[in-house]
């Protein structure tokens, strides 16, 4: 079965402002994620890459734009199934003010558990989710070959839900799993199981700096919903 390629978005506006975007519209790139969207193509140069599939979301189109003007004819196709979580009535709330939630900390601890607000449960972003990435699978695979790769770009808990899956791992534990903005994880997916290629990767180690501990949040502890904003 094929290869997939997982990029998340871009450092959003939403990101640097510590904002929980979810599916709130009108959500760009800012200065800095349009240089990663711009670095991409020449990240992945060497991929033959059969297909491309984007979130609707507007981050999400913005950090591929590149990637199709450099591969002219690259076919691009919309999943409503890869979309950020529905974080409903936290959706465009700071992510400080979240952390007093009585829900956090079942978002951090206990996931499975975890619906939010006039959204969804965590466990069926992640279903619904995985059920994207089979469907494309075998289209990808019918329509290229079994050794085809491609890209799909999505969002940060999404990505670590398929990854969760990916690895065997209760949703649960996803939590602890990092993707940065626009970071490249690969998933190759075979008859009888998948294997992790990469996760995260940027190339830029300036993550891993020590970094002062965000008010109202424990940097020990806490995973960033939605994915965090990645190195300062």
């Amino acid at each position: 079965m094929p290869t997939l390629i997982l990029v998340r978005h871009g450092r959003s506006t939403a990101n640097t402002a510590g904002v929980l975007a979810g599916r709130t519209p009108g959500v760009s790139l800012d200065e800095r994620g349009v240089a990663q969207a711009a670095a991409l193509p020449g990240r992945l140069a060497s991929l033959p890459l059969a297909a491309v599939v984007s979130s609707p979301l507007q981050r999400c189109r913005e950090t591929l734009q590149p990637l199709l003007d450099a591969r002219p004819g690259l076919p691009l196709h919309t999943e409503e199934r890869i979309s950020e979580c529905d974080y409903g009535d936290w959706a465009g709330r700071k992510l400080a003010e979240l952390t007093d939630e009585p829900l956090m900390a079942v978002v951090q601890q206990h996931p499975s558990a975890a619906a939010f607000p006039g959204g969804e449960s965590m466990r069926a972003m992640q279903a619904r989710a995985v059920d994207a990435v089979r469907d494309w699978n075998a289209r990808v695979e019918a329509e290229h070959g079994e050794g085809a790769v491609y890209v799909m770009c999505s969002h940060g808990d999404i990505i670590k839900s398929l990854v969760a899956d990916a690895l065997g791992m209760h949703l649960d534990l996803f939590q602890r799993i990092q993707a940065e903005p626009c970071s490249v994880t690969a998933i190759r997916y075979t008859r009888l199981r998948p294997f992790l290629l990469r996760l995260g990767d940027t190339g830029d180690f300036a993550s891993l700096e020590p970094r002062e501990q965000s008010a109202g949040a424990d940097a020990e502890t806490d995973a960033a919903v939605g994915g965090g904003a990645g190195a300062p």
